[in-house]
């Protein structure tokens, strides 16, 4: 089976609520009709009730086939508006700076999946990363024993020219523009979480450089090595080494050659880059020159799931970011009810 069928037939047997917070923007709709009648998930979309009521209607929906929430007229409005003041209210959030705050749609979605009236949110196909980011981490926040929330790409290599095929992670593309030895670390061990609960199969880490094994000296070469050491002590049974180059962290007969006491042996699932810089341009390069298909910026390391598009996104990339939320939310916890 194909890795990214794996993650729509997980999605279907075990759905979720995923609200999506740009229900205005026909690519959120398409991709969210389609959600549903693939059994995915259920579906509430954020928006002027108007414009999304047409919206569904010209994609053919039924009056019942999706949930719409007004953040202006919700009966959920008053009840978010107080939960959101509540935990923002230390932060110098009134009463009327909440009510106002949460009628903006990506704040509302993000209440609903804090309060379980949701249990996962996706946006970002109209607003930016840093919009989206920021209503994540101030509404839902960083999961229990987690310093640091960072994102991947899902990359799919399953096209015919594809000298090896699957389901590999690389990290962190859009967020986390220069971490330390320490957040390189704790980025590496919540990506191998996430490739596991994503693809059903054991990870193995590895921590990218210029120089594989001691071939170079460097501060930023000591950085990944240090981050490496840090990632194992924190989760001893994962498969892990760095500092590699990629060729000898993906092709078996350079890790021979180059790094012949790797643990991976040249057959990394879970690539950590040492920054931002190199990990957007290494993802880029193997999605437009090398073809493979990537699916994100998915976030990790929140308490609930809540995932960003690119605002270029298609109808594809929505139902596919859908069915990654569906599955991080169904290794959590029971599907939430609406409030």
């Amino acid at each position: 089976m194909k890795p990214l069928d794996r993650i729509l037939e997980a999605a279907k047997a075990a759905p979720r609520h995923i609200v999506l917070a740009e229900g205005e923007d026909p690519r959120i709709v398409e991709g969210g009709l389609r959600a549903v009648r693939a059994g995915l998930a259920e579906i509430t979309l954020v928006g002027n009730r108007k414009i999304v009521a047409e919206r569904l209607e010209a994609a053919g929906a039924r009056p019942d086939e999706i949930r719409i929430e007004d953040p202006t007229s919700s009966p959920l409005t008053q009840r978010l508006a107080a939960a959101y003041h509540e935990l923002r209210r230390n932060k110098g959030v009134d009463e009327a700076a909440a009510g106002e705050a949460v009628r903006s749609p990506l704040v509302f979605a993000a209440m609903m999946v804090r309060e379980d009236a949701a249990d996962g949110t996706v946006g970002g196909a109209v607003a930016t990363t840093a919009d989206t980011v920021r209503a994540a981490l101030q509404t839902i926040g960083r999961a229990p024993h987690v310093s640091l929330v960072s994102s991947f790409f899902l990359m799919m290599l399953c096209a015919p020219h594809h000298a090896k095929k699957g389901a590999f992670v690389f990290a962190d593309c859009g967020l986390v523009v220069d971490p330390d030895a320490a957040g390189l670390a704790d980025i590496a061990v919540t990506s191998a979480q996430s490739f596991e609960a994503l693809s059903g199969k054991p990870a193995k880490v590895a921590m990218l450089s210029f120089s594989t094994a001691g071939s170079a000296a460097h501060e930023r070469v000591s950085k990944v090595v240090e981050a490496t050491r840090l990632a194992h002590a924190a989760a001893p049974g994962l498969v892990i080494d760095g500092e590699l180059q990629f060729d000898s962290a993906f092709v078996e007969a350079v890790s021979a050659a180059k790094a012949p006491n790797s643990a991976l042996q040249g057959e990394a699932n879970v690539f950590v880059f040492p920054n931002l810089d190199a990990a957007n341009i290494g993802y880029k390069i193997a999605q437009r020159i090398g073809g493979a298909t990537a699916i994100g910026p998915i976030l990790q390391g929140l308490d609930k799931p809540a995932n960003d598009l690119s605002r270029g996104c298609t109808v594809d990339d929505v139902f596919h970011m859908i069915a990654v939320t569906v599955v991080q939310a169904s290794n959590r916890r029971p599907t939430a009810r609406l409030l």
